[in-house]
């Protein structure tokens, strides 16, 4: 069959390790910055949350059916390139969602560049924009301030923060996006407007997220008595801009939900399909051993594609498009790379013949998991994972930012645990073998634990840099001790089914649980709380881990390489020894007896 042109295994494996190298600089280009750009859009942490928690969702559920239909249909070759079009324009759907806070599409080259300024609550994601002579975005009511007054007292911007002239530390402060709120003359002290009541939601969720103070705005109306038809008038304006940029956000959530839901929908089924395609073509001749290293190229094509378009947004930032906030570079820069990916996608490997299985094979895993306790305790501690990944791949950009650090230092993070992977990877075998699986499973919760221990406390921009080496054991050397603890305990046939439950509907729905969760605790309390109430959630469950799996029974399976060395070493004894084993005594004298 090899020498048939059909299966040309080294043109193949070529194809095969273009493709990844492609489809990890896409990923590379939107994936980790994707919350990045909602915060850029004005959506606040649960706002993320339940996006992402939605993405995570489809991709745990969508992706084994359409890989079972593509497998039953033979319709995996158009399956990968209609996934990579039509990802295109989904991906570009969500540049035309608008932003919360128009002035963010103006903001000047020094100011992007310029200082950072306090670091606000991740629960209010609104970017700095401080300045003095910029006009309100809308006309305020009568009684308001004139401008000129509302430069010479200062202003209350998009930005989060107040600074009234004289003041050298900015007050944190929290409002609608989009709108300015000037100070009265006379009433400099008063506190602002609009004040964040995250810690207590109460009504709505699209109400709780801000309250008006009904003092706040008779100071800032101008006005010296409360009960004025001034102050009355321009409560009634502020009430008017609440329901305007409570409909804003509305929509701004909407549209980034169906942008969001259908471009995962085309997406989510793309690597499993092309994994299932591959692992077919190469087992009709004997070749899945060289199936197992083309992950590596995934992950160089994501650490190249990190740094590249981090780079490339710093250098266009000056330049950015007027219709969206610059964070659109990234879906233009998809967009391209899945261009040239279906290109490839065209010659890539998809086995032709049909080779009969049995089916079901999912539910056989399924019940596999159900009897067997160790791979229960595998299942809810990549469930667990899933859950803590979340927390760090949903909000620690938001915390870089908040320290002054730049996107191309967030892509360099990035970077650093995907090469530390790669490096590692050829001490796999030791590792396991010195630690054995279940202790590689322990040390990969531990590093993890303690990396989200360490972001809870980041004080500077680099902080983060050095801790992002332990990922290479969080999540490399986890992955691997649970993957080749799942095939040990997996039944003949049903490896790969019980592989890709763990990878996916395992490990996304603990990471939508996670998101979905994670949004609301930073948001009634802080990042650094999430970050750390993953890590003690982590530790307890390590301890629990570790202390049933020592109790469980030991298998005994039968190992054929050492019965084969029994055999070998049994027909080099000695004759005397021989002699004393009365079965081969007895069949040493059948077999001359036979033969006389």
């Amino acid at each position: 069959m090899s020498a048939n042109p059909q299966w040309d295994i080294s043109r193949a494996l070529a194809v095969a390790r273009l493709f990844h190298l492609v489809c990890g600089v896409r990923d590379a280009c939107v994936i980790p910055f994707l919350t990045l750009y909602l915060r850029q859009l004005g959506l606040a942490a649960p706002w993320v949350g339940i996006l992402m928690g939605t993405k995570h969702l489809i991709a745990a559920f969508w992706a084994p059916f359409c890989a079972f239909l593509a497998k039953s249909y033979q319709k995996r070759r158009v399956l990968l390139i209609g996934s990579l079009l039509g990802s295109v324009g989904a991906s570009l759907l969500m540049v035309l969602v608008p932003p919360l806070d128009k002035d963010l599409m103006y903001r000047s080259c020094n100011g992007s560049h310029g200082a950072t300024a306090a670091a606000l609550p991740p629960g209010v994601a609104l970017s700095v924009n401080i300045t003095s002579a910029r006009e309100p975005a809308f006309s305020y009511p009568a009684g308001a301030p004139s401008p000129a007054a509302r430069r010479s007292t200062g202003m209350v911007e998009a930005s989060g923060l107040s600074k009234a002239p004289g003041e050298g530390v900015p007050e944190p402060v929290s409002h609608l996006p989009g709108y300015s709120v000037g100070s009265a003359e006379g009433a400099r002290t008063t506190s602002p407007v609009l004040h964040p009541v995250t810690p207590g939601v109460k009504g709505t969720p699209w109400e709780g997220t801000f309250k008006v103070v009904s003092t706040a705005l008779a100071l800032l109306a101008g006005g010296t008595e409360l009960g004025t038809p001034a102050n009355l008038s321009a409560a009634k304006g502020y009430d008017r801009t609440l329901d305007l940029s409570l409909k804003a956000l509305r929509w701004t959530f909407i549209l980034s939900l169906g942008s969001m839901v259908l471009w995962e929908l085309l997406t989510a089924p793309l690597e499993q399909v092309a994994d299932d395609s591959l692992y077919e073509y190469l087992d009709f001749v004997d070749a899945t051993d060289r199936y197992r290293s083309l992950w590596i190229w995934r992950l160089l094509g994501m650490s190249a594609g990190v740094c590249g378009i981090s780079a490339l947004v710093e250098q266009l930032d000056c330049y950015s498009m007027t219709n969206g906030p610059r964070g659109v570079v990234h879906f233009y820069s998809y967009s391209v790379v899945s261009l040239l990916a279906s290109l490839v996608s065209v010659a890539f490997p998809v086995p032709t013949c049909r080779r009969r299985e049995p089916r079901y094979k999912t539910i056989k895993a399924l019940s596999l998991i159900e009897g067997n306790p160790r791979l229960i305790l595998l299942a809810l501690t990549v469930f667990l994972v899933g859950a803590a990944t979340s927390a760090v791949q949903n909000f620690l950009f938001w915390h870089m930012e908040d320290h002054g650090s730049s996107e191309l230092i967030m892509g360099f993070s990035v970077a650093l645990g995907l090469l530390g992977e790669i490096l590692l990877h050829p001490f796999k075998t030791v590792l396991l073998r010195k630690l054995s699986r279940m202790g590689t499973v322990g040390l990969g919760l531990g590093c993890l634990s303690g990396q989200l221990l360490y972001y809870s406390y980041l004080w500077s921009w680099w902080s983060v840099l050095p801790a992002q080496f332990l990922s290479a054991i969080s999540n490399g050397a986890l992955w691997w001790a649970v993957k080749a603890s799942v095939e040990d305990l997996a039944t003949p046939g049903t490896e790969r089914p019980l592989s890709f439950m763990f990878r996916g509907p395992l490990y996304w729905g603990g990471s939508s649980m996670g998101s979905f969760v994670g949004g609301f605790v930073v948001t009634r309390f802080s990042l650094a709380a999430l970050y750390q109430a993953c890590c003690v959630i982590l530790l307890l469950w390590l301890a629990l881990f570790l202390s049933v799996w020592l109790r469980l029974p030991q298998e005994q399976k039968i190992n054929y390489s050492k019965l084969l060395a029994l055999e070998a070493s049994d027909t080099s004894d000695s004759e005397q020894g021989t002699e004393r084993d009365w079965l081969v005594k007895a069949l040493r004298e059948e077999h001359s007896d036979w033969k006389g």
